[in-house]
């Protein structure tokens, strides 16, 4: 408990204290230490305790989509959860689309939501509005905390639930009387919920297909992607000769020198359908059967044959490297596994490719780099060349909510403890959350972003073929990003960060190597 001191040392006497101040000291016991932040009126006296008790770095965003992808991409790194700061129901929704990508990606993150004091909501102030209501869809954990008594217990709760695995979404709304009324009681730290255990009964059976089966295919994705578990199904591998492969979007994967060179189920309906067309069984360890990100007309929304029979060995929050170790064991497997990530590609010159740039990135990408990938249509062709790079994490957009790279980033880097965060980024899902320049600015943050400027949404001229649509005129002009062209150089420089104009794969690598050196942000505009 809080003390105060007198002229003869230390009283237990219990310091009075808001709920706001409870709210702060809580949060500081349950390991929470950065806040991203976007407060308003109804959040001051939380502003003013995180002003006077030390323990939590305050991190502002200028924009409510900005400040939780900023948590997401902490969360995912960190693996551990940052709070966000948000003001009122809308404000939460400025920042729902981001907050739905880190729920896919199953990120920790703790929202504190500012609101309406308890006895002026219902004079239907301007802000007003049903916020628990939305709150509850991208939320795990929700609660409304009216009383400045049970501000504190209810924060750790909400910590609590975003640490347990699989890693959760708590949002604690907080009326502005239950902050500034007196009476706040910080709670102790309290233990996560304990990870479900693994069937032994699955395992079996995934063993038994294992030996007994053809063309079986171990699909990984979730906490499965880490190097630990990879090393296990590598084993597995090697033992049995089934497939290995990745979900196709996945929240943090561990890549490079070292770590299984895994191909990932294609976006593209057709090349997924046809690089599964000869699996006959599927055993999930972090993932699920593949399904296609949309319906398209005449297309099955699974991509794996009918006929494959599928396996679920373990779920996301079920220790991923437990089960692999368990399953190698069971099949007879080596204690370790032989592989080849291949050799570091030579750097590549000439006109930008996505097959280019994945060569690009595996010939560049310095020591335990992290690459948060928003390259959308780019990125199609660019990850096997940066199979052979050296050890390196991997993030994509989970919930396919774009505007998440340029956040997640500035989240990754502060999270990251001085590594490196290259942020590859298209150009039409930057300008939904470019304000995150300006925190990487101010915070000095070593990013690298290259922007893919191809001045149009080529990922939905694809789409119009995919779906059997006709564009015409007034269609392709909703998806051309020129008239006039944006000029992403001015624009970093407004927010603060060093940037620079190129059109060569050479030029761009040669300046990636030269931010690479540098402690702080720096873009790059690769015209393609």
């Amino acid at each position: 408990m809080p003390q105060i001191a007198n002229n003869r040392g230390m009283t237990t006497q219990p310091i009075t204290m808001n709920g706001a101040e409870s709210l702060v000291h809580t949060l500081v016991a349950n390991g929470i230490s950065v806040c991203f932040a976007n407060p308003g009126t109804s959040e001051m006296h939380f502003v003013a305790a995180l002003d006077r008790i030390p323990g939590i770095r305050c991190v502002p965003g200028m924009q409510e989509n900005v400040v939780t992808g900023m948590a997401d991409g902490y969360g995912r790194i960190a693996q551990a959860p940052a709070a966000t700061l948000l003001h009122c129901g809308p404000g939460f929704a400025n920042g729902i689309a981001n907050l739905h990508n880190a729920r896919k990606a199953r990120s920790p993150v703790v929202n504190i939501v500012g609101d309406q004091a308890t006895y002026h909501a219902g004079f239907a102030p301007p802000l007003a509005m049903a916020t628990q209501t939305l709150a509850e869809t991208v939320s795990d954990w929700v609660r409304t905390s009216t009383r400045a008594e049970t501000v504190g217990r209810d924060a750790a709760e909400a910590v609590r639930a975003a640490r347990s695995a699989p890693g959760q979404i708590a949002t604690l709304i907080l009326p502005s009387d239950a902050s500034w009324n007196a009476g706040g009681v910080p709670a102790g730290r309290l233990p996560p919920f304990a990870a479900r255990p693994f069937d032994m009964a699955k395992l079996r059976t995934a063993a038994a297909i294992l030996r007994e089966k053809k063309n079986v295919l171990i699909l990984l994705g979730d906490r499965a992607l880490e190097h630990g578990p990879q090393q296990h199904a590598a084993r597995i591998q090697a033992k049995t000769g089934c497939r290995l492969m990745a979900e196709s979007i996945n929240g943090l994967q561990a890549r490079g020198q070292g770590r299984i060179p895994l191909e990932r189920v294609p976006y593209p309906a057709a090349m997924a359908m046809d690089r599964l067309r000869d699996v006959e069984h599927i055993i999930c360890v972090g993932s699920r059967a593949p399904v296609g990100f949309f319906a398209y007309p005449g297309v099955p929304s699974h991509h794996a044959p009918e006929s494959a029979t599928v396996t679920v060995l373990a779920q996301p929050g079920q220790d991923m490297l437990e089960a692999l170790d368990a399953l190698a064991q069971e099949v007879a497997a080596p204690r370790t596994a032989v592989f080849d990530s291949g050799r570091k590609p030579a750097m590549p010159k000439g006109l930008p490719s996505s097959e280019g740039f994945g060569q690009l990135l595996g010939a560049v990408l310095p020591e335990q780099a992290i690459v948060v990938d928003e390259a959308i249509t780019f990125g199609t062709f660019m990850f096997p060349g940066s199979y052979a790079a050296a050890p390196h994490d991997w993030m994509m957009v989970t919930g396919g909510a774009i505007g998440y790279g340029m956040p997640a980033a500035t989240g990754a880097a502060l999270a990251g403890n001085g590594r490196r965060v290259l942020n590859i980024q298209a150009d039409g899902s930057a300008m939904y959350t470019i304000q995150s320049l300006w925190t990487q600015a101010r915070e000095k943050l070593p990013v690298t972003t290259v922007i893919i400027n191809n001045r149009k949404y080529q990922i939905l001229i694809g789409e119009y073929a995919g779906v059997g649509a006709n564009p015409g005129p007034t269609a392709l002009n909703m998806l051309d990003l020129g008239n006039p062209d944006m000029d992403f150089v001015k624009i970093a420089n407004g927010l603060g960060v060093e940037a620079a104009r190129v059109d060569t794969l050479e030029d761009c690598a040669r300046l990636m190597q030269v931010s690479f050196r540098q402690d702080t942000p720096f873009l790059i505009e690769l015209m393609v």
